[in-house]
């Protein structure tokens, strides 16, 4: 049961809470990992449209992508875990195609991957990276949310007192 996990990474602390879930996962069915990390069309034209050209960009995309490949596969191998690790980097599609398409060519028993859990407007306006997986993946997919923020308990206040007038004033 679920030997092949694949788990998509995108540097956020998101996709890390995913990771870690992944490990435990896989730790628990001596299963394997394979991490993978995309470099969309989407993202690279946001880059190219931020910075004005694409120069280096996506030679820096490519490091970037590299080092968190190299990150997640040290804390497989220290928590004991099997892991590979694949970067996308041909901008021929959206992410969520990517993962659908590397969950079937491996071929993956399970995709774990983190999500903001975003709702409403929020997720109108950012999109869901993690739904539009869920919808076109191959295999079962497992969402781990990120944590809700933690609201503070506001100070309770002294609650306001009204003094009514009495006597004469108070029938006037």
């Amino acid at each position: 049961m679920y030997q092949r996990i694949l788990v998509p990474i995108d540097g956020s602390p998101t996709a890390q809470r995913g990771l870690d879930e992944a490990i435990r996962l896989a730790k628990l069915t001596q299963g394997r990992l394979r991490v993978f990390h995309a470099i969309d069309e989407l993202s690279f034209a946001f880059a190219v449209d931020a910075y004005g050209y694409a120069g280096d960009l996506l030679k820096v995309l490519r490091e970037n992508g590299d080092r968190l490949l190299r990150e997640a596969k040290a804390s497989a191998k220290m928590a004991g875990v099997e892991a590979e690790t694949v970067l996308c980097d041909w901008l021929s599609g959206p992410v969520h195609a990517l993962v659908a398409q590397e969950a079937a060519k491996w071929p993956a028993d399970l995709i774990v991957l983190g999500t903001h859990g975003r709702r409403g407007v929020g997720r109108a306006v950012m999109g869901s990276s993690a739904e539009h997986i869920l919808r076109y993946a191959p295999v079962p997919v497992l969402l781990v949310r990120a944590p809700e923020i933690e609201m503070k308990p506001e100070v309770e206040e002294e609650p306001l007192r009204v003094r009514l007038p009495t006597g004469a004033l108070a029938f006037e």
